[in-house]
């Protein structure tokens, strides 16, 4: 199911844009019916404007740490956005905490990825913490953005097995493989008109997702 309005995307990034290039391949082989309007960084030498230099797609870089405050940066770069009068804002890999007001600005139109089996484990080193922590699996989650610090309802989650040989680096490695299968899947729903958020749930296909979302890949445990 296509709709005939193709869908504008503006995807934010901090770093080297993995996700991104998933995104911009998922667009190239027509996976879903969209178009990336922009990239934008906060940083200017994030390797993700130099996949959308690649691409042919508009990149900008409003580095933040130009502006006297969070608040201001927030608004510009909300200015910014809404100039290119996007359908979804994706955030990959964009490593700033957005304040309420932007958030709210575009609640229900933004998406994030977060490597962690939400609601576990939010915020930085989710790798880490689980393996310190004797998790049996670790994975990621694709989520709506709400004020709430990678609180936002879930989509789609993957889950991998944590291997007893596994550190830091391998797990993520792992997991990285599958944020790039579910989080083109997640688009893809929200360009088709599948997927929405309502009264603070996701919902797909207007049925309430369950706490964890939709699990595209379940544990294989195999020490």
């Amino acid at each position: 199911m296509t709709p005939s309005v193709q869908k504008r995307l503006v995807v934010l990034v901090s770093g080297g844009g993995s996700n991104l290039q998933s995104i911009i391949d998922a667009c190239a082989q027509q996976s879903f019916n969209a178009k990336i309007s922009a990239v934008i960084s906060n940083n200017p030498d994030a390797g993700g404007l130099e996949r959308a230099a690649k691409g042919n797609i508009p990149n900008i870089a409003l580095d933040h740490r130009t502006f006297e405050s969070r608040e201001s940066f927030d608004q510009a770069l909300s200015d910014l956005i809404d100039s290119f009068a996007p359908d979804l804002v994706i955030l990959a890999g964009f490593m700033r905490i957005l304040t309420p007001r932007f958030v709210d600005h575009y609640l229900g139109k933004m998406m994030n990825i977060h490597p962690s089996l939400l609601p576990a484990y939010p915020g930085l080193h989710t790798h880490r913490r689980a393996i310190e922590a004797g998790e049996k699996e670790a994975g990621a989650t694709v989520h709506f953005v709400t004020p709430e610090l990678d609180g936002g309802p879930a989509i789609i989650q993957a889950r991998v097995a944590i291997a007893a040989s596994d550190n830091e680096a391998s797990l993520a490695a792992k997991v990285l493989i599958h944020e790039h299968q579910i989080y083109p899947k997640a688009i893809e729903w929200f360009c088709e008109d599948r997927l929405q958020m309502r009264s603070g749930l996701a919902e797909l296909d207007n049925t309430p997702l369950e706490n964890h979302g939709i699990i595209h890949k379940s544990i294989e445990h195999s020490d």
